[in-house]
């Protein structure tokens, strides 16, 4: 019966694939704006339906406001949750582009890609992110640089807050948003998740994501509560602005 089961939702989400990615792959070919932010909405959605994650949400998403969301991190699953809820993009590491299936779905996504060998990759990746910022774009930057057990926060980077900075020089933006987002996984089969089951829901260290990918198919139900901070207006200071934003995100996953 799991067997089947498994293998149903892998047809459904064949079919949702199969319907959707040429779709997206179309709307960035001719530039259908509206089409190309709606449509990855749509995708996660549907992924999370099949695999029973259900996604508890708090707080107030951004507006048609600049902004940039500054996330804790805790495993690919992030990225499905975030994005069924709001139209965005996200910052990415560079070898992710390079990565079967995954690269594809976070190109079509609208990621950002950045190198973090190359000393410039930053600067560059701030002016990519301007010139999304000019044109109202919400962009989710995982401030912690990489994923956590999801038992405690890491130090959050403010390198790339820079990019508020870059996209306030544009005469046409008057302010940039940043704002806090917790993410927190809190049941697993109806029950409070606790450390013992952390290795199930956080990829994170040198983790292989086969295995944690085999456990996702099998649809476990899965609670996560995504917790929106109020948004601040950028003031020029990214250490200031950083710091911020980590003690929100760290008080609402004390609370979630």
């Amino acid at each position: 019966m799991t067997t089947l089961a498994v293998a149903f939702r892998l047809a459904l989400l064949g079919l949702c694939s199969l319907v959707l990615v040429p779709l997206q792959m179309l709307a960035l070919r001719l530039g259908w704006s509206a089409t190309l932010h709606v449509l990855p909405v749509w995708f996660h959605r549907a992924l999370l339906k099949i695999f029973n994650v259900r996604v508890i949400e708090r707080g107030t998403p951004p507006g048609r406001a600049a902004t940039i969301v500054v996330s804790n991190h805790v495993s690919w699953l992030d990225i499905p949750v975030i994005g069924s809820l709001h139209p965005l993009s996200f910052i990415a590491k560079s070898e992710i582009e390079g990565w079967p299936v995954v690269g594809s779905m976070a190109r079509l996504q609208r990621s950002v890609f950045i190198d973090r060998q190359r000393r410039k990759a930053t600067a560059e990746v701030n002016d990519t992110l301007a010139h999304r910022l000019v044109k109202g774009e919400v962009i989710v930057l995982f401030a912690e640089g990489t994923t956590g057990d999801g038992n405690r926060l890491l130090p959050f980077r403010s390198s790339l807050v820079g990019a508020a900075q870059t996209a306030l020089m544009h005469d046409s933006v008057e302010r940039v948003l940043l704002q806090p987002l917790a993410i927190t996984y809190t049941h697993r089969l109806g029950l409070p998740v606790t450390r013992r089951d952390r290795p199930f829901i956080a990829w994170y260290g040198d983790m292989e994501l086969a295995p944690h990918l085999k456990m996702f198919i099998r649809g476990i139900p899965l609670d996560v509560v995504v917790t929106w901070g109020e948004p601040m207006p950028f003031n020029g200071s990214r250490k200031q602005a950083t710091a911020f934003a980590e003690a929100e995100v760290r008080r609402a996953l004390r609370a979630a």
